[in-house]
């Protein structure tokens, strides 16, 4: 059956129930992650920035691959960038969620400091190709094999950094402290525990995937641009693994989990694009977008930027006690997707 067909009401109803199902076990998917950080001495921030990261992504690049290849590149990669800010929004009410102090004060970590700037400099990567649009090989834009070259290099300075810190965070009472050495419970428990995150994990994903298939029927009838349903709609629904993980994980307490899986997120929806490109036939998916497109990478630009300076400067206490960040990225996303909505409406 094809979705466009179906009722308002039977959308929304699947909508919610695909939601439920992505809370539920995106909440075992974390439990299960933060036993693994431990039990394997990964630590919880590369353990989110990488494993959970790249697996609650995975729909939103089938997502993004899937208009790139049916000619739909703004909607490919408004659904990337769009997906990087409204993360990192989720970030804001993560801290909301943790009341002990300001999220970015305790979770601050050398991994997740790397992690920040590792994103922005790949998110440059993306201005310079819309710099030089034209430029493509066999209609792929260097950047995108560029990209992929510096994520694999980045991952590996990422592991090097958590084995090996050269510095690292003040300590304070608000910092929560990771056991210093693993458990060793046998080899047949750590399998159990891959097996169990590697089950919840594609769970999450295609339900993630299945989300966003909703959420373009419903709203396809709104007048909005692509650009606007990718950046928005498809971004956030794609993006719900990313906060159920982020809130479950401050709830527990495992605050470099919730920060990496966020940060590593982004960091790994940077490749939306790069796939996109390949997918997209008609030439450079760099030539193909529109000022909206430049706009959200703008914002995850600007947002990331003021992530990684609360990180630095760790404020314990803020506004309703978050940090100065979290009020600064709520603003910031309600206030672009305010004026995106409003421009697309009335052009």
């Amino acid at each position: 059956m094809n979705p466009l067909e179906w009722s308002l009401p039977v959308l929304s109803l699947l909508f919610a129930c695909v939601a439920a199902v992505i809370a539920w076990f995106g909440i075992k998917m974390t439990h299960t992650a933060r036993d693994l950080a431990h039990e394997t001495g990964i630590g919880e921030a590369l353990m989110g920035a990488l494993f959970i990261g790249a697996s609650t992504s995975l729909s939103g690049i089938t997502t993004s691959v899937s208009a790139a290849a049916s000619g739909y590149p703004e909607l490919a990669v408004s659904n990337g960038l769009g997906g990087i800010a409204a993360q990192t929004t989720f970030l804001a009410i993560a801290d909301i969620a943790y009341r002990r102090a300001n999220l970015e004060h305790a979770a601050a970590s050398a991994e997740n400091l790397f992690m920040s700037a590792f994103l922005i400099t790949l998110l440059g990567i993306h201005v310079l190709a819309m710099a030089i649009p034209e430029f493509t090989w066999f209609t792929i834009h260097p950047a995108t094999l560029m990209l992929f070259g510096v994520y694999i290099f980045g991952i590996q300075l990422l592991a090097k950094t958590h084995e090996m810190p050269m510095w690292l965070p003040r300590k304070t009472r608000d910092t929560p402290k990771e056991p210093a050495e693993h458990k060793n419970k046998g080899k047949k428990h750590l399998l159990r525990l891959w097996l169990r995150f590697i089950g919840y994990s594609a769970i999450v994903a295609g339900s993630g995937w299945a989300l966003a298939e909703l959420a373009v029927p419903l709203i396809d009838k709104s007048g909005l641009s692509h650009g606007i349903v990718g950046g928005v709609f498809t971004a956030v629904s794609t993006s719900i693994p990313e906060l159920v993980v982020a809130v479950t994980a401050v709830r527990m307490g495992a605050l470099n989990l919730a920060v990496g899986d966020i940060i590593g997120g982004n960091a790994f929806d940077t490749l939306f694009i790069s796939v996109s490109d390949i997918a997209y036939t008609s030439g450079s998916i760099y030539s193909a977008i529109s000022s909206t497109e430049v706009f959200w990478l703008s914002i995850s630009l600007v947002m990331t930027g003021i992530l990684l300076m609360g990180l630095i400067y760790r404020q314990r206490h803020g506004p309703g006690n978050i940090g100065l960040e979290s009020v600064a990225l709520l603003l910031i996303y309600v206030v672009s997707v305010t004026f995106l909505t409003v421009d697309s409406l009335t052009a």
